[in-house]
């Protein structure tokens, strides 16, 4: 098997996870920094033409624009973006995706206006002396063009940076620009682990709290479950019904035994919010995992809907091992083709189940039982 190299998204995932509030930072930094260049360039344009139409004299060089832009970016991106970080922490998880945009947006524009009534405070006066000296009035009026000028514009940027970031969130960092340049646009093959987590006695829950209430139930047991996707760098291949689908580069997923140790900090999550769910819902969530590795293919699919599938063995064999959990009376199982390049700490305890014939398969499989055993 050839060797895993390093690449775009798999260094995203990694920075993401380590530093999330200063990735998020950056790219909101490169987003406005982009906008700015763009007015900068649409502005310097226009006086040229106004210049060789109307003879005005242009005051400003491009080369001058272009600097204010990119240090207006960068001041605007971290402003914007400390600001849409801590309400999106404290209000907007459980708002709709139109919500969430609007108010992103009406609040870059109330960050904006403030920011330019700073600006007229501090720096109009003395670009009216520096323009009186070279021969040219700057009135007030002038500024309130400005001024609505790019209000308008930035109110439209906010909105599209606005639904940029929901699609970048949708798909996960990093694989938002390799699926725009067309990296999946035919199938390539890539190692992958994944696992299928499944709820454990779903009928018996969905008849006791009824469809709404087991929907709301479901909506929380995957926020649960999402809030350890980065600090274990995991992504969402799908959600099916209450089963959830997490996958790893399989370099991601065997360092420090991610893997293996995102089942537990799940299990550690529902213990610890055990009285939230049992005030609301009268059950805490209990679940089951399979988790097996290997080459899949992947692939850009749909034109209504686009999304990127994963094709292979190694995707129906894991979604086998989940379902005989069960039979085995056990809670996450493994296949020994996977185990055996994991490095096991003392506090994984390992039971072999044994050769299994799985549904659907022609040959039998090597499959243990994982749980994890502190130490006292």
């Amino acid at each position: 098997m050839k060797p895993e190299k390093f690449e775009y998204t798999t260094m995203a995932q990694r920075y993401t996870a380590r530093y999330p509030l200063l990735t998020y930072l950056s790219i909101q930094v490169n987003f406005w920094i982009i906008a700015n260049v763009l007015l900068a360039l649409v502005i310097s344009l226009y006086s040229k033409i106004s210049s060789l139409i109307y003879g005005i004299h242009v005051m400003m060089e491009l080369k001058s624009m272009l600097v204010m832009a990119v240090i207006a970016g960068i001041f605007y991106g971290v402003s914007y973006g400390l600001l849409a970080h801590y309400l999106e922490r404290r209000f907007f998880r459980n708002l709709t995706l139109g919500k969430v945009i609007l108010l992103k947006t009406l609040g870059s524009v109330v960050l904006l206006i403030l920011l330019l009534l700073l600006l007229r405070h501090l720096f109009w006066s003395f670009y009216i002396d520096l323009a009186s000296e070279k021969g040219t009035n700057l009135s007030n009026e002038i500024w309130d063009n400005v001024f609505y000028l790019l209000l308008v514009y930035y109110f439209f940027m906010a909105v599209l940076i606005s639904y940029i970031n929901q699609v970048n969130k949708k798909y996960g960092p990093g694989v938002l620009i390799p699926l725009l340049l067309g990296r999946y646009r035919h199938p390539r093959e890539e190692d992958r682990i994944f696992m299928f987590m499944d709820l454990k006695s779903s009928t018996t829950y969905a008849e006791k709290l009824g469809h709404l209430k087991y929907s709301s139930f479901i909506r929380d047991y995957f926020d649960d479950i999402n809030q350890l996707l980065l600090p274990f760098r995991a992504q969402v291949y799908q959600y099916v019904g209450d089963e959830i689908v997490v996958m790893w580069s399989e370099k991601e997923g065997l360092i420090n035994n991610f893997c293996l140790m995102f089942f537990f900090a799940c299990q550690q999550q529902f213990k610890t919010r055990a009285d939230y769910y049992l005030n609301k819902y009268g059950i805490v969530p209990e679940f089951k995992a399979g988790l097996h590795s290997g080459r899949v293919s992947a692939v850009e699919i749909g034109e209504i809907k686009k999304d990127i599938a994963y094709h292979g063995d190694t995707i129906n064999t894991t979604a086998r091992i989940q379902s005989i959990c069960n039979e085995h009376n056990k809670s996450f199982l493994i296949s020994n083709y996977l185990l055996s390049k994991i490095e096991l700490d003392p506090n994984i305890k390992i039971e072999n189940i044994g050769n299994i014939l799985l549904r659907g398969k022609s040959e039998k499989i090597e499959i243990a039982s994982i749980e994890y055993i502190k130490n006292h």
